[in-house]
């Protein structure tokens, strides 16, 4: 299973956490974008090469990393913030090529609330930034994750899946978070189980429909031993991403996590 280094965004740089996770028997890792923990404008050349024979000579792998989608909009009605965006994305593509990570995780973008542009507009402008950013992401051997979050213009895996299948190129799928599902009122299981082949990634932890959250598994409403099945049977544990955030005990919850799963009937592996 993969892991996320959410919970070390204040702590530590992603090279330190990684460090102190490969100590503690984890290999493979989501990285989010966010300074001082991982932003690519202060990451020069050489530390870039330097964490690069660091990773290979801990065995750890980075699948994917996050570009988030808060400080950017791909969807702005302003040409210039979608650039900003689009410069963005790129920077953090050229991270990925650096680090030999394959996926890089990103927003389709937000809507104004109050007198919001019409949804026609703002899918255009996303387009148009996806016909500058799929040529990057496959011209540096990466691909690019649509997640669904609750305060994007388009949060449902319905949404997303559309976008995937206008754009149709591989080089654009979807990382389906559950606890975002959820908190918005989807049935994860029914999500993946009918949507997988769009799906090449999936963040797990729980969350409450009052309280969104990355929370501690079984704490929430998430169908645990439903949601295993149907992993199993479609994208495989080896495509998934543990993303409970928390930064107290951050190791112990990792742990407690993944023996919460295991009673679940989830192969987690080692």
């Amino acid at each position: 299973m993969i892991i996320n280094t959410f919970s070390y965004l204040w702590s530590a740089s992603a090279t330190e956490a990684i460090s102190e996770l490969v100590d503690n028997g984890y290999k493979r890792f989501e990285v989010p974008i966010s300074s001082p923990h991982c932003w690519p404008e202060e990451i020069s050349s050489a530390e870039r090469t330097a964490a690069k024979t660091m990773f290979a000579d801990q065995g750890a792998a980075i699948r994917s990393l996050n570009a988030g989608g808060y400080d950017i909009n791909l969807a702005s009605p302003g040409a210039s913030m979608r650039r900003k965006s689009i410069e963005h994305i790129n920077s953090v593509i050229e991270l990925a090529a650096a680090w030999d990570v394959p996926e890089v995780v990103i927003s389709p973008g937000t809507r104004r609330p109050m007198i919001s542009p019409s949804l026609e507009n703002v899918y255009g402008w996303m387009y148009d930034s996806l016909e500058t950013l799929v040529p990057l992401a496959k011209q540096a051997g990466t691909r690019l994750l649509f997640e669904n979050t609750p305060y994007c213009f388009a949060p449902t895996i319905q949404d997303l899946v559309k976008i995937v299948r206008t754009v149709d190129d591989d080089a654009l799928k979807i990382v389906y978070d559950v606890a975002n599902a959820a908190y918005f009122g989807e049935d994860p299981v029914a999500g993946l189980l009918e949507n997988h082949e769009s799906i090449a990634l999936m963040h797990i932890s729980d969350t409450g429909t009052e309280t969104w959250g990355h929370d501690p598994i079984g704490t929430g409403i998430i169908d645990w031993r439903g949601l295993g099945a149907a992993v199993t049977s479609t994208i495989g544990a080896e495509n998934v991403v543990l993303e409970v955030i928390r930064e107290e005990n951050t190791l112990a919850e990792f742990d407690k996590a993944l023996r919460a799963l295991e009673r679940e009937g989830w192969n987690v592996g080692d």
